[in-house]
């Protein structure tokens, strides 16, 4: 019984640290999932960004709640640009396969900037939150700049 206890554990440890990518059956599967995790992100962005431009009320809690999501959300889709993922209905330009150190870099900066701007909602200070937006909006400008069509 003592041994099937850690075994049982390396058997876990190793089925959970196994690539993400290997979840999905096809490349188009994980096109979908980042498409669809891109989209919760953008959709929660938007709802923040309307309050910190104004076109809303600013609702503290609203704010903090998607804001919580966005942070969620950008550590999601990148597990959806692995081999075979740069074709059919996508607007990722090739540059995200040839570089993806540098889109790496990229993710990592989104992720950085979306945990302040949760931190920043989370005070329920709007100048917090408008300049954490800016700086999220910066980081997502580069990269689609960078390495999305259109």
């Amino acid at each position: 019984m003592k041994f099937l206890a850690p075994l049982a554990m390396a058997v876990a440890i190793t089925s959970l640290s196994a690539p993400a990518f290997a979840q999905f059956q096809k490349p188009e599967d994980a096109v979908k999932y980042r498409k669809a995790a891109f989209t919760v992100m953008a959709s929660h962005f938007g709802r923040v960004g309307a309050m910190a431009n104004g076109r809303v009320p600013f609702d503290p809690k609203v704010a903090a709640d998607s804001a919580a999501i966005v942070e969620t959300m950008s550590k999601l889709p990148w597990e959806g640009f692995g081999p075979g993922t740069d074709k059919g209905d996508v607007r990722a330009l090739p540059a995200i396969w040839t570089e993806q150190a540098k889109f790496k870099e990229g993710a990592d900066k989104l992720q950085a900037e979306t945990a302040k701007l949760s931190a920043a909602a989370k005070t329920g200070n709007l100048d917090a939150v408008k300049t954490a937006f800016g700086a999220v909006g910066q980081t997502c400008k580069a990269c689609h700049d960078a390495y999305r069509k259109d």
